[in-house]
């Protein structure tokens, strides 16, 4: 039962990093303009940013289904990062869209607060812990794509 939570667990924070580095990726400059609202980097940093951050978020995505080494790692920290930013505007008292799955947002639509963001991102880290501590209780550290494929063909 362990293996498969933990593999449904990895496989559905991959589609939720897949889904929301999409969806911004369509549309940056969308993207951006949420990055703006929340007020905390100089507008110089938001443009790119708003390129960057999706490429992270699908980066993250790819290396946790193909469970490469590092992933999990770029996962938790992307996460952190969320949590800090919306933990920031709750205490700001801002009303904004969070922009975690774009500009007409499902969640903001179904849950309308960022206060629900940081319950959702919340439990996202808990699966990261629990995908942490898979890994170490079965010995699992990841692998890299490319070694793997080499030592199917020696």
């Amino acid at each position: 039962m362990g293996n498969l939570f933990y593999h449904l667990a990895r496989t559905g924070l991959a589609v939720a990093f897949l889904v929301a580095g999409a969806i911004k990726l369509a549309r940056p400059e969308v993207f951006a303009v949420t990055i703006k609202a929340f007020g905390v980097l100089p507008a110089s940093v938001v443009e790119p940013l708003s390129l960057v951050l999706p490429c992270l978020e699908i980066l993250a995505a790819l290396l946790l289904f193909f469970e490469v080494r590092g992933g999990l790692t770029l996962t938790a920290g992307l996460l952190v990062i969320f949590i800090s930013v919306l933990v920031y505007a709750l205490g700001m008292g801002l009303d904004i869209d969070c922009g975690c799955y774009g500009p007409s947002d499902p969640e903001r639509e179904a849950f309308g607060s960022i206060r629900q963001a940081l319950w959702r991102d919340s439990a996202m880290c808990a699966a990261v812990a629990y995908l942490y501590w898979w890994n170490v209780k079965s010995g699992r550290r990841g692998r890299f794509v490319a070694s793997a494929k080499l030592r199917s063909h020696i």
